[in-house]
């Protein structure tokens, strides 16, 4: 009992002592467009940075899963299919360094909804001595015909989307459920960032030029508040990709010996209207 109470404790310091660090890390499953209207090959990056910033990448370690979840129509069992072999290391570039990061080609030949997962292997912070671990997940539509958009795949932090991911018009809300092990978690803390960098799929890095700049580092990393039910909203005022961050939210909280951040991630696209 007094090692668990001294596990939390960490964990509660680590919450207040890392709002401008390691709250920043995002977890990134990127390919370019999130909708589809037809089949084709889908380029990746599995990248592990500050994607506001574009600063300090970590490197990533063996992903502990790598999967996709398939439905048409919301019609019949999801087809879950395990991607771990095709991911290839790569090394990223960001605007301060480089990282050991991941591609991935998959590919999508019919019309509905893709859901792809991330378990990534746990991440060492060494200037705080805890693990964080990011679960992410990414869906993306071919054709316009919804499937499973809206439905958990199982893992053991997840945010559900209850706003069509792939469908969404800059300015309109994206709203979540945080779920760990299934169970929705009140009050959870999510951490929000901008891409603001655009990926370069051919060099592996990010494009210098940034899309805006914050008027304040408080606007880099914002923090929004699930209600009791889990449940979050959050209005996107740009065209462009969007991650949401629930930190602390997994069931296990230590790792190797040493606290762990369990966190679960999912990234939506704003699109303007024209």
């Amino acid at each position: 009992m007094q090692h668990k109470k001294t596990v939390a404790g960490v964990l509660a310091a680590l919450a207040l002592a890392l709002p401008g660090l390691a709250l920043a890390h995002f977890q990134m499953i990127y390919t370019p467009e999130i909708a589809l209207d037809k089949g084709g090959e889908v380029d990746m990056r599995l990248v592990f940075t500050h994607p506001f910033e574009a600063g300090h990448s970590m490197d990533m370690g063996a992903p502990e899963q790598f999967f996709m979840v398939y439905q048409k129509g919301g019609e019949g069992e999801p087809q879950k299919t395990d991607l771990k072999a095709g991911l290839a290391p790569i090394v990223w570039k960001s605007l301060g360094n480089t990282g050991k990061a991941y591609t991935f080609k998959q590919k999508l030949r019919s019309p509905g909804d893709y859901v792809f997962a991330l378990v990534p292997a746990p991440y060492l912070e060494p200037e705080e001595g805890a693990y964080m671990q990011q679960i992410t997940k990414l869906v993306l539509n071919v054709g316009g015909i919804p499937g499973n958009w809206d439905k958990p795949v199982g893992l053991p932090a997840e945010i559900v989307p209850l706003a069509k991911p792939y469908g969404l018009y800059t300015g309109n809300v994206f709203v979540g459920q945080v779920l760990s092990e299934g169970k929705p978690v009140p009050n959870a803390e999510i951490e929000v960032e901008y891409l603001n960098h655009a990926p370069n799929m051919a060099a592996n890095s990010f494009d210098k030029k940034a899309a805006v700049a914050a008027p304040h580092d408080c606007f880099i990393t914002q923090a929004i508040k699930a209600d009791a039910n889990g449940v979050f909203v959050y209005a996107m005022p740009k065209a462009g990709w969007w991650g949401f961050a629930a930190m602390g939210v997994g069931p296990v909280k230590e790792f190797e010996g040493k606290a762990m951040s369990q966190d679960a991630l999912i990234w939506v696209k704003a699109v303007d209207m024209k």
